[in-house]
């Protein structure tokens, strides 16, 4: 059994400027994001974990610096799905296409424009976790950076989920969930703990591409 501890990346300025920023280079935490970041490192302190790996994208780079994993791995199969043209846009501009429906209800059916379908960011990240636990030994913990949608792909998967439900889930910045992997059948310990648990109950959370984040008051 090894432990997979997956974490969103804290608050960026996208997150608070509700623009989708993909894979976009220079997108950086905001204050909160890195105070979030910061924050996490308390919760492996005396933790003995085996290794930690990143996303290439810098506000998960970031996040694993704050966090106390400076040495974390770069595996590009754990990278924030590419969005093609949508990358840079305002989420608020996205809801008005044709496609947001399906991205909701059937994200299987969705290719995003000279981007990445959504069965592949899929296959990719639940390939790429699958692989760095079955790389460790029994007992492990290891730590994912991750980003909103790659970590709800992941979980859907260890849920035994189809991947047009995984928008039933939500992980926020700095979220954290925990898998334990055993054989063909993962454990899923945890969903989203840790944040601000005033600002989840004060909050509508609808579904969003990216993951988003907790932005509309109830």
């Amino acid at each position: 059994m090894t432990k997979v501890v997956l974490i969103r990346h804290g608050r960026s300025t996208a997150n608070a400027d509700g623009v989708l920023a993909g894979r976009a280079p220079g997108v950086a935490l905001d204050e909160v994001g890195r105070a979030q970041a910061e924050a996490l490192a308390a919760i492996f302190a005396g933790v003995p974990v085996a290794a930690a790996f990143t996303s290439p994208v810098q506000r998960c780079r970031e996040t694993a610096e704050l966090a106390g994993f400076p040495d974390a791995t770069v595996v590009d199969g754990l990278s924030e799905c590419d969005y093609g043209t949508w990358t840079g846009a305002k989420l608020e501009a996205l809801r008005d296409e044709d496609v947001w429906g399906d991205i909701q209800v059937a994200p299987s059916r969705v290719t995003f424009p000279d981007g990445e379908s959504m069965l592949e960011m899929f296959a990719r990240t639940t390939a790429a976790v699958r692989d760095l636990a079955g790389r460790h030994a029994e007992h492990d913990t290891v730590v994912v950076f991750s980003h909103g949608d790659p970590i709800k792909a992941i979980l859907a998967d260890a849920f035994g989920m189809r991947l047009d439900d995984f928008q039933r889930l939500h992980v926020g910045p700095a979220g954290v969930s925990i898998i334990e992997y055993h054989g063909d059948r993962p454990l899923v310990v945890c969903v989203n703990a840790g944040g601000d648990l005033t600002k989840l109950l004060s909050a509508h959370n609808a579904p969003a591409v990216g993951g988003g984040d907790v932005a509309k008051p109830a």
